[in-house]
């Protein structure tokens, strides 16, 4: 299944429906920051992320509870992927220098990646 991307705002709802696991629209406005948008505006985003394919819904009446059918996992793979094609011309290389040239990465991040890569190379095949 094509995973599709997510506005600010769908990616907002996403990662509150990620945390809570189920949730009915007003639970999702009690953990979205101040000011707190209008119960249709959640409501219509929430159907919206319904469309994309990413969450579906329990009915409680004329109630409705939601839950994720993309994992945050698999989104975050969509996301990693989209940005090294769409920036780094799908060089790993080329995120890394940029991280360590806009000073997003100290030291302890590169020894933990180090430690990693490591891990990684003396892991049986």
């Amino acid at each position: 299944m094509e995973i599709k991307d997510l506005t600010k705002a769908e990616e907002q709802i996403m990662q509150i429906l990620w945390q809570l696991e189920k949730s009915f629209v007003k639970d999702i406005i009690d953990h979205l920051p101040e000011p707190k948008p209008a119960y249709n505006t959640v409501s219509t985003i929430v159907r919206i992320l319904e469309t994309k394919g990413f969450v579906d819904h329990e009915s409680f009446g004329k109630s409705h509870k939601y839950y994720p059918l993309i994992s945050k996992e698999d989104y975050k793979r969509h996301a990693t992927e989209k940005l090294l094609g769409g920036y780094f011309e799908n060089s790993v290389e080329s995120m890394f220098s940029f991280f360590v040239k806009e000073e997003k990465l100290d030291l302890n991040d590169v020894d933990e990646i180090l430690k990693m890569i490591k891990d990684l190379k003396n892991r049986p095949r």
